[in-house]
């Protein structure tokens, strides 16, 4: 069997340099929250797929209902022959997601083709253009997706020009308050910021939509205050404003909530679904009210794979597993765990500048000083190295790339998180040291 530098040879010379490796192992096979490499070394799944695993890796009832609709129908596009799993995902999903009026759903491949198609939607529904964003939004690679991405290096740089009237605005990120307030004095300021930005930037009434992630899952896993949404969501229903809730890394269970909007009582206009839905499948969804999908004419919307019958048969087990096992129940107790567990550690370790989070959507930002707060990227990197060489995989994220979050799945068995953990506190006092 090939090794993993044999494997990472021929990489090299098929494979564009463009598409980066994390740790340079090559999966063999996985199962919930353990990776196997082609050498046969374990791995601790902190990853998740980057957050498509909520249910684990190769879960049983996901597994055997994708063998069994792949037996019956691999494809026939819902464009020509339709099929009932498509029908029945498009029904659970309306429930799902938050608000109780009526909603209508499309299937489609990715996270990114959920933005682009919900942009779409939206224009034509209000019959404007301008769409608004946030500083630290990671939205997808293709183009109006990527336009929508803050983040220059490394999703935008030197892909312009970028699709227009695409405009951003500053996040609530509490701990680096872009205006230099806190939040006992703000009054959450940020949310009234969109009635300036309507003086000064593009007016309201050529707005079509604002995007929102309700964490900003590659910006950092920031958490802002429910005020925040809430101010927003009033300004957008003032000015006739399409209000898009991305959830495509936070929903799914990921904070403890179906969906994240959950905590704050927001329910979006339209919500996007994506990553954990199929269990490991490729599939996403756009699920808004009946009469903003509805404007749509037909033909308008779709792709030739959009809501394939086997990735609509794994996101309905997937639905059924958070039913049965009660991965909801214990997405919250995991993130308790997390909580107390690294606010024990940040007591201990001073470069710990924040535990922040929802739910087991949680993070450590690590900081060369708690009083200046300034990023330590390195030591960040160092972190992730270490883990990875001990076993363990794990992400950092954030503008600066100095946090380290946490898409462990919900499933994981208490001795695999304890072991992981215990990976991750070493590393982290490990580089401590190592820059004191």
């Amino acid at each position: 069997m090939a090794t993993n530098s044999e494997l990472q040879s021929q990489r090299n010379a098929s494979v564009a340099a463009g598409v980066s490796n994390l740790c340079g192992i090559f999966a063999e096979k996985a199962e919930n929250a353990l990776i196997y490499d082609v050498e046969g070394h374990e791995y601790i799944d902190f990853v998740g797929g980057i957050g498509v695993n909520n249910v684990g890796h190769c879960h049983p009832d996901v597994v055997a209902a994708v063998q069994e609709q792949a037996g019956k129908l691999l494809h026939s596009c819902f464009h020509i022959a339709m099929y009932k799993p498509y029908v029945e995902l498009a029904e659970k999903l309306a429930k799902l997601t938050p608000g109780s009026f009526p909603k209508k759903t499309v299937f489609l491949n990715s996270g990114s083709e959920a933005v682009e198609n919900a942009i779409k939607i939206a224009r034509l529904a209000t019959g404007r253009q301008g769409v608004i964003g946030f500083d630290t939004a990671f939205h997808g690679r293709t183009l109006l997706a990527m336009t929508l991405t803050s983040k220059v290096k490394p999703y935008k740089f030197g892909f312009g020009p970028f699709a227009p009237e695409i405009y951003h605005i500053p996040y609530a990120y509490c701990y680096r308050c872009p205006y230099g307030k806190s939040p006992e004095t703000c009054s959450v300021q940020c949310g009234d910021r969109l009635e300036d930005f309507f003086l000064n930037n593009v007016p309201a009434e050529n707005v079509a939509a604002l995007i929102i992630e309700p964490v900003a899952g590659e910006g950092g896993f920031i958490t802002p205050p429910s005020e925040f949404f809430h101010k927003l969501q009033a300004i957008c229903k003032k000015n006739g404003i399409v209000f898009i809730s991305d959830e495509i890394q936070s929903g799914m269970g990921r904070t403890g909530k179906m969906f994240a909007m959950e905590h704050h009582g927001i329910e979006a206009d339209i919500t996007l679904v994506a990553k954990s839905l199929g269990g490991g499948m490729p599939i996403s969804a756009v699920v808004g009210k009946t009469e903003i999908m509805d404007a749509v004419h037909p033909g308008g919307l779709g792709g030739t794979y959009g809501g394939n019958p086997v990735s609509c048969a794994a996101a309905l087990a997937v639905i059924d597993v958070f039913e049965k096992e009660k991965l909801l129940e214990r997405g919250e107790a995991l993130g308790n765990k997390l909580f107390a567990r690294f606010n024990a550690l940040a007591e201990k370790e001073p470069c710990i500048g924040e535990v922040r989070g929802s739910g087991p959507m949680i993070a450590l930002e690590l900081v060369k000083d708690r009083q200046t707060r300034e990023p330590n990227k390195e030591m960040t990197a160092a972190v992730v190295r270490k883990c990875i060489e001990s076993g363990l995989l794990i992400l950092s994220c954030g503008n600066y790339g100095n946090v380290i979050r946490m898409l462990m799945p919900l499933t994981i068995d208490d001795d695999t998180l304890e072991r992981g953990l215990e990976i991750l506190e070493s590393a982290i006092a490990e580089a401590g040291k190592s820059q004191s």
